[in-house]
């Protein structure tokens, strides 16, 4: 077994030696072809286009007042705790909103308000 070993070994380092290449690549490649633009690559321009950071606001807070934008301000300047606890007050609002409506609609349907024409 130990003769097969040594035969191996000679056989593995001539490999890997025809594998090495001794070409140098220049890693400046965008300069050696400037010919290669956006225009001429299929695609290119809208990858581009999709992840390169808006300069324009979003189309959604175009209509927020300048109360508004403070407000998301406050919220974005809360610790972990106070966000916690105005989730919980909108929570208990809603559900106060809730029980409103159902007296609400209850009464309306003893008044036979909500009759079909």
């Amino acid at each position: 077994m130990a003769t097969e070993e040594t035969v191996d070994q000679p056989d593995l380092s001539c490999i890997e030696e025809s594998l090495m290449s001794l070409e140098k690549l220049d890693r400046a490649s965008p300069d050696l072809w400037p010919e290669q633009t956006s225009n001429e690559v299929p695609g290119v321009h809208e990858f581009v286009a999709q992840n390169s950071p808006q300069t324009e606001p979003c189309f959604w807070t175009a209509s927020f007042s300048a109360d508004d934008i403070s407000q998301l301000h406050q919220l974005g300047n809360l610790t972990m705790t106070g966000l916690i606890s105005e989730v919980k007050k909108l929570h208990d609002l809603a559900y106060q909103l809730g029980l409103e409506e159902a007296k609400e609609m209850t009464r309306g349907k003893y008044l036979n308000i909500f009759k079909h024409k």
